[in-house]
């Protein structure tokens, strides 16, 4: 039987950041994966500049090898149906990656056993030590498999219908001919925002070098396909994408943080990213959260295995609330806003350049008021 230090259940973002902590620590740890990287993971894709110095990631660096990183300076924000405007920045805010290259970055560089294309099927508690699959041994087990995640599952998070307030997403990445960008309307370095008229959502349309991604997501699973189905038409006719996007659009959840909350740490086991539910509450973006959650459970970790400390799954949720802030149900896409007041003013608000760009763009979606957080 294998032994580790530390078991990381989900190699994505937040599982390789913790990793990779871990191992520059001289901690001995392994990641498991039910997938084989580079996997298909489509997401709309962008990190901003905090993500990649916490990570200690130049963006010349990540692009040497082909790999995907686009500039953005902005983004344009409307209410679908209604004038919008273009929040630029002026300069490079965030970059758009493709999730299959950045995770397979991240993993590889992380420095830790891999143990891919095998799911997690059996854990159990033995003498204070996880055995996993029956074939691994660790003394910490670290969840970070998403939404979904077995060890979220083992510390009783109960995705579904026991998680009334999901996100539910929908979207495709595919990669634009030369007529097709041409044709598309939408700048690589300003992707459009398109919040639902109720609130309880927004599409994108983000353009990643020659690739294209599209999707919606809404607080509200209610009539979903419907919803994105109408959403792709909506933008088709108004010449936003190309005619031809594939029809096919693939699925995923995950919660806000402060809605429906899940545990985050259990005697011998920390959850992170969205296997914690840390997405933002605004703008549902997750990335940022699940790299500097996986930062935060290795130094926690790290801390503990060399120094002999106590107390890490309180001092890990401690520096999550310090972090992330206190969970506030109700701090979602549409909770700005009483419910009678949406229809009134949202339009007007995302039309307005100032609140755009100082409240949508720098303060839901990039969190520039918010220092990185240091790898050590």
């Amino acid at each position: 039987m294998e032994r580790f230090a530390v078991l990381v259940v989900g190699g994505g973002p937040a599982g390789s950041s913790c990793a990779w902590a871990l191992r520059r620590a001289g901690v001995s740890v392994a990641v498991l994966d039910k997938a084989r990287f580079p996997r298909d993971k489509v997401c709309a894709g962008w990190i901003t500049p905090p993500v990649l110095r916490a990570l200690e990631i130049e963006p010349e660096d990540y692009a040497k090898s082909g790999r995907v990183i686009q500039p953005i300076r902005g983004f344009a924000v409307a209410r679908r149906g209604d004038a919008g405007t273009d929040a630029d920045c002026g300069e490079v805010v965030s970059y758009g990656i493709r999730r299959c290259e950045f995770d397979q970055f991240l993993l590889e560089r992380s420095g830790a056993e891999p143990r891919l294309g095998r799911p997690l099927e059996s854990l159990r508690r033995e003498n204070g030590e996880w055995i996993a699959n029956e074939s691994i041994r660790a003394g910490w087990i670290v969840g970070a498999g998403g939404h979904f995640c077995p060890v979220a599952r083992e510390l009783g998070a109960r995705p579904g219908a026991g998680e009334p307030s999901t996100i539910v997403a929908r979207e495709v990445e595919f990669e634009m001919t030369p007529e097709q960008q041409a044709r598309c309307p939408v700048r690589a370095d300003v992707p459009a925002l398109y919040f639902e008229p109720d609130l309880r959502g927004y599409g994108w349309v983000v353009r990643k070098g020659d690739w294209l991604n599209v999707g919606l997501g809404r607080q509200d699973a209610h009539a979903f396909p419907a919803r994105a189905a109408a959403f792709a038409d909506w933008l088709r006719a108004r010449d936003l994408v190309p005619p031809d996007v594939p029809a096919r659009w693939r699925g995923h959840a995950y919660l806000l943080h402060g809605e429906a909350p899940r545990p985050l740490a259990a005697p011998g086991a920390l959850l992170c990213g969205d296997a914690a539910g840390l997405a933002y509450p605004r703008s549902g973006e997750g990335i940022r959260p699940a790299v500097e959650s996986g930062l935060l459970a290795a130094r926690a970790l790290s801390r503990m295995l060399h120094l002999c400390g106590d107390d890490v799954e309180r001092t890990y949720a401690r520096a999550l609330v310090e972090r992330f802030g206190p969970r506030r149900p109700g701090a979602s896409f549409s909770g700005w806003l009483p419910a009678p007041a949406r229809a009134r003013v949202a339009g007007r608000c995302l039309a307005s350049p100032w609140f755009a760009k100082r409240v949508v763009v720098e303060r839901w979606f990039l969190h520039r008021e918010v220092p990185a957080l240091s790898a050590d």
